[in-house]
């Protein structure tokens, strides 16, 4: 049976540690799925949570003819902003979990 090695842990942004300012699209190397995640839960709220301000608007100025897309635009913005708390949430609960693990 053949036993696979870990790789060296290395830190996310490697150019920041050096003075140099980098975001998370722009690392090299590995593809980083669970940063991949969060990023895209933070666009869909922002999208959202555009939608919802837009029809607001135009409900308010009164050119919306139906105001129940108000109502399914706040419940969009709504779901999608408990969706990215749950993720923090189970990323900070696995966090600890992995900080109790004794070596």
């Amino acid at each position: 049976m053949e036993l696979q090695t870990m790789a060296a842990i290395r830190p996310l942004w490697e150019n920041a540690a050096a003075g140099g300012t980098t975001s998370v699209g722009q690392i090299d190397g590995p593809a980083l799925p669970f940063a991949d995640v969060f990023q895209s839960a933070i666009e869909n709220v922002r999208e959202t949570d555009a939608i919802y301000r837009e029809k607001e608007y135009l409900l308010a100025t009164g050119q919306l003819d139906n105001p129940a897309e108000v109502t399914i635009a706040a419940t969009d913005a709504s779901t999608s902003l408990e969706l990215l708390i749950q993720l923090r949430n189970r990323a900070l609960d696995a966090y600890s979990e992995l900080m109790r693990i004794s070596m």
